[in-house]
This record gives C-alpha cells, structure tokens and sequence, in this order.
C-alpha cells in the first residue's frame, strides 16, 4: 500500500498531557485534521498519549501521512504509536528533536509543559542564530502561550536578546488562522 501524498511537513510539538481546558484537546484534534486535509505531513514525538496521541490519531483517521520520533526510553511511558507511516526509534531526546527538526518544513507548537518549551527554545535558539529559517507557529488557545510572549518580550527589555528575537515567532489563536498562515509560509 502506497504511503499518503504530502506536499509540505509540520513539525508540532505538544503536550503529552491532555491539559485541564477541554479546549486543548479540540485544538490538537483540529490541527490534525486541518494538516491531514491539506496534504501536509505530521511530523511529532511518535507518543500515543495526551495531545500528541490526539493530533496523531486525527491526521490519521483524516488520510493523513505521519511521522513519528521517539527516544527508546520514552517508548512505553509515552505509548509509542507504531501504526504511523513512519515510526523512528532514537537513543536519545536530543536526537528526537532533530530528526524531527530536519523533516519539517514549519514548526508549530500547541500547548504543553517543560519537553514542549524544551523544543520551542531549542528551534527558537538555532534560529536566532541563523541556522534555520523555517517558521515557528505557537497555537495560543485560549491564551496559553501569553506568558511565554510576556517572558520574550522581558528577555529583549532587559538586554538579552534584540528586538529580533520576536520576529522569529507567531502567535495564532486558533487553527484556522494556523492553517491561513502555514499556508502562506509553506506555499511561498
């Protein structure tokens, strides 16, 4: 059986968590559907739980194509999905991230804890210093990510960044407007 067609490959980092706000869920689940119709590959962290295991399963029950990292030690805690289109076991967590890196041509990132912010500040770090130029989304449902735009911003006042660095993220606060602006990006 030949694998789905993709055009373009979004990388989203997210919560293996589900969150508290219901809201979270519906947004994971929509993002997968949303990529999935448009043609474009799922790139993620391979788990089968929490968010990461509801933008999965959407893609897939849309038709979409996925790809999945995983590090060896997280394969039974985050329930590794071996029924993706692509399924790679690596040994270690900095590993994951680039292989999940360097097969996406957008970064996305839904709400999630300390492995979420992990993979945000590390593309955001090889972007500030020039070594990518692929765009890095934040899904602020329900303004998730507020605090985070609040600490970049104090970051740059207090001298530790330029004013670049918030040029290098958008913020879109809902999958529509995610979709709207990956296709502008991604079609460029």
């Amino acid at each position: 059986m030949p694998l789905p067609a993709f055009t373009a490959s979004v990388c989203v980092f997210c919560g293996s968590r589900p969150g508290l706000r219901p809201a979270y869920e519906t947004a994971a689940q929509e993002t997968g559907e949303m990529l999935a119709r448009r043609g474009w590959r799922l790139v993620y962290g391979a788990g089968d739980v929490g968010l990461m295991g509801t933008v999965a399963r959407s893609a897939q029950q849309t038709g979409g194509s996925s790809f999945g990292v995983i590090p060896r030690h997280l394969v039974d805690v985050e329930v590794g999905k071996t029924d993706l289109d692509t399924y790679v076991v690596t040994e270690t967590m900095h590993e994951r991230k680039k292989v999940m890196f360097m097969n996406a041509d957008a970064i996305v990132v839904l709400p999630g804890g300390a492995g979420s912010l992990d993979e945000f500040f590390e593309v955001l770090t090889w972007r500030q210093l020039g070594l990518h130029g692929k765009p890095i989304l934040l899904l602020d449902t329900e303004g998730y990510w507020q605090p985070l735009r609040q600490l970049i911003n104090h970051v740059i006042d207090e001298g530790f960044a330029d004013d670049s660095l918030k040029g290098f993220v958008s913020y879109v606060s809902s999958v529509k407007a995610l979709e709207k602006t990956l296709d502008e990006t991604l079609t460029a």
